[in-house]
């Protein structure tokens, strides 16, 4: 990961300056202060001038489209800036969020709103404007100390090297903490809205194919039940009967497809019967785990709920071990999950087994999900889910044990 704007990575600054020596990062630096004049330059042009035009044409129709043009076109330039001084300097600095309303969907107007009042675009504009004298001054001083003062270029470029990583953070970084969350949640939300259709999607895949075509086949077999029913009363009676079965099917697949909404264990008890009953269908023994002194809010109940259900089906499927354990515990604000294995190992969160969506799931929620799978030595999955308080009007009863453990042989017995 990139370090905050606000600081270095460790390791991204060249060494600290003792004695001189005419190596690869000092050459780096005097290559960078040599580039300074023909990027301030182009910096300039490309900016500044399409500023100053859509500053004087703005009472016009194409004033405010220039001015906008010259913002984003200030935010390109910032860019290739940051990646100069990644590469010559060793400063890395986060990109910032792009325009959030930039999309040809939303139309002209909210495009040029968001290109006109975006903070990134205007402190680009103030970075190509200094930039210029800047880049004039390190260039004649980096051409003069190359050719003149050799013995001390290696301080000279140290030295307004120093100056330009200074200006690289301060006008070319993310807006603070609230820019890069509001990137955050941009990419977070696309997720939300993606998972959600999907799952809908799922419920009506289900409801068509599976109760819906059983209760159509059952009413036309009641309707041939009917007319039977008084020249052929035995044929009509076994019909009932088996109209009597297909409405236990029907009834089976809407309770499983309840469980796979919400399931009423969850809602009723809580995490640690719920779990217990996801551990039940397991084929392997599972041994869970709750230390919990309070139930935290549904919807991240749920999202629990369903990462151990996932991550218990991947242990069925993948793993071939022969035991496994869930745990799950309150950490300050965080809830945290833990699901071991004594399987094959070797997954990751690429692997093809849903590990990547759940970890997009978790952090639409800020939530996080690491994978600890060495191959031939198990796997160990860890989630964090930020810890919500239930709402007042939720319900509160059950999940108040702390330290229940319950045990599944793999055959659907527990065993406390």
């Amino acid at each position: 990961m990139t370090a905050s704007s606000g600081a270095p990575t460790p390791g991204s600054e060249p060494p600290p300056t003792r004695a001189f020596a005419f190596d690869r990062h000092m050459w780096k630096e005097v290559a960078h202060l040599l580039l300074d004049l023909p990027a301030a330059l182009i910096g300039f042009v490309v900016t500044v001038i399409v500023m100053v035009l859509g500053s004087g044409l703005a009472v016009t129709v194409i004033g405010l489209p220039l001015l906008a043009a010259g913002l984003v076109a200030a935010r390109r330039i910032g860019r290739w800036e940051r990646a100069r001084a990644r590469v010559l300097l060793g400063v890395r600095v986060d990109e910032p969020s792009p325009l959030r309303a930039a999309r040809t969907q939303d139309g002209l107007f909210p495009w040029l709103w968001t290109a006109l009042k975006d903070p990134v675009g205007w402190r680009s504009v103030l970075y190509s404007v200094i930039r210029l004298p800047w880049g004039i001054l390190t260039f004649t001083v980096a051409l003069v100390s190359t050719v003149l003062l050799w013995p001390v270029l290696g301080y000279v470029a140290r030295g307004l090297t120093n100056v330009d990583r200074a200006m690289v953070r301060g006008l070319l970084s993310p807006s603070g903490e609230l820019e890069r969350r509001i990137a955050e949640l941009e990419s977070d939300r696309g997720v939300v809205v993606d998972t959600a259709a999907a799952d809908l999607r799922r419920i009506e895949r289900d409801l068509h194919d599976g109760a819906q075509a059983r209760l159509v086949a059952l009413a036309m077999g009641l309707g041939l039940a009917k007319e039977k029913l008084l020249d052929d009363p035995e044929t009509a009676a076994r019909m009932v009967g088996e109209a009597h079965g297909e409405v236990k099917l029907a009834l089976q697949e809407l309770r499983d497809l309840a469980r796979g909404i919400h399931p009423a264990v969850l809602t009723d008890r809580g995490l640690d019967a719920a779990l217990s009953a996801i551990a039940s269908r397991c084929t392997v023994p599972v041994q869970v785990t709750t230390e919990l002194g309070e139930r935290p809010a549904e919807a991240i109940e749920g999202i629990a709920y369903f990462t151990v259900s996932e991550l218990l089906q991947n242990v069925s499927k993948h793993s071939r071990a022969r035991s496994a354990s869930v745990d799950v515990w309150r950490s300050g604000s965080r809830l945290l999950i833990q699901v071991r294995d004594d399987g094959l190992g070797g997954a990751r969160l690429d692997g093809g087994t849903g590990m990547a969506g759940l970890a997009d799931r978790l952090g639409a929620v800020d939530g996080l999900l690491t994978v600890d799978s060495p191959p031939g030595a198990g796997t160990t999955v860890t989630a964090e889910l930020p810890w919500r308080e239930r709402a007042p009007g939720e319900t509160r009863d059950g999940g108040r044990r702390a330290g229940g453990r319950v045990a599944a042989d793999g055959q659907g017995h527990r065993v406390r």
